[in-house]
């Protein structure tokens, strides 16, 4: 009865719906892990049942053993005293010959109550030894399903785990949508052109105030060389408005003069 209210809770919980239990429980991998704990307790009630079982078995082949061996051991004195009577018959010595044959007679009994319990034991033997066989083919079934239970826990906990990092970074995808860094990014890009562009800015007007006060000298270098030609003329040089540029407008008349005289 022991054995059997092992296994049948055993069989209980392997027919069990896993699927609905799962879905009813709170905590999934508590449930597996509470599963795998009772499958595990109940196999090693079952491996304690089997070797007492097992242990009973061995105790009926030893006992089955002594009774082989005692009805040999009888069977043996007896063919001892039955000879032992017939050299006794052989001598004329009747009464000792007597004596003898009834000490075989005895060994003779105790020989065949050997051997019926032997032969009655043999059964229950071979009954039992099919049953330990049963048992151990059973338990390693047994453990092949607790090894198939505790590898889909391990996968089922880890699939759990990942879809739990992948709601994670949906979650924290979802929020990159909502707060993109990126438009920050491009604001502040967007402040680094306008500073760029004003940079550039006043790069330019300072070249333009630069041209322009190139271009004051030249204009102040013009109106200088006009106020030269202007007071050349006054002093009768007519060649400084036709612009030489000698720079010396009054040279030009002497060297004319100077000709003419040598003409």
């Amino acid at each position: 009865m022991v054995k059997q209210s092992i296994f049948g809770r055993i069989a209980q919980l392997a027919k069990a719906n896993i699927n609905t239990l799962l879905d009813q429980a709170e905590d999934p991998q508590k449930m597996l892990d509470q599963m795998v704990r009772d499958y595990t307790n109940n196999i090693a009630e079952a491996e304690a049942a089997i070797a007492q079982t097992i242990g009973n078995l061995r105790m009926l082949e030893d006992d089955h053993a002594e009774d082989v061996k005692a009805a040999q051991d009888w069977g043996s004195k007896a063919l001892a005293a039955s000879r032992k009577a017939d050299e006794f018959r052989a001598a004329g010595n009747t009464a000792d010959a007597q004596k003898f044959d009834n000490l075989a007679k005895v060994a003779i009994q105790h020989q065949m109550s050997s051997e019926n319990e032997a032969k009655a034991a043999e059964p229950t033997i071979a009954t039992q030894n099919e049953v330990v066989e049963r048992l151990k083919t059973g338990l390693d079934q047994m453990k092949g399903k607790l090894n198939e239970l505790t590898a889909k826990r391990n996968e089922l906990v880890a699939r759990a785990k990942t879809a739990q990092a992948q709601t994670q970074v949906s979650d924290a995808l979802k929020s990159i949508d909502i707060m993109d860094p990126t438009s920050e990014v491009a604001r502040f890009e967007e402040k680094v052109r306008r500073e760029e562009a004003r940079v550039r800015g006043q790069q330019e007007l300072a070249a333009s105030s630069l041209d322009a006060q190139f271009n004051q000298l030249e204009d102040l270098g013009e109106q200088t060389e006009i106020e030269a030609r202007l007071a050349a003329l006054k002093q009768g040089a007519p060649s400084a408005a036709l612009g030489t540029g000698t720079g010396q407008p009054a040279a030009a008349p002497a060297v004319e003069e100077a000709d003419a005289d040598r003409r």
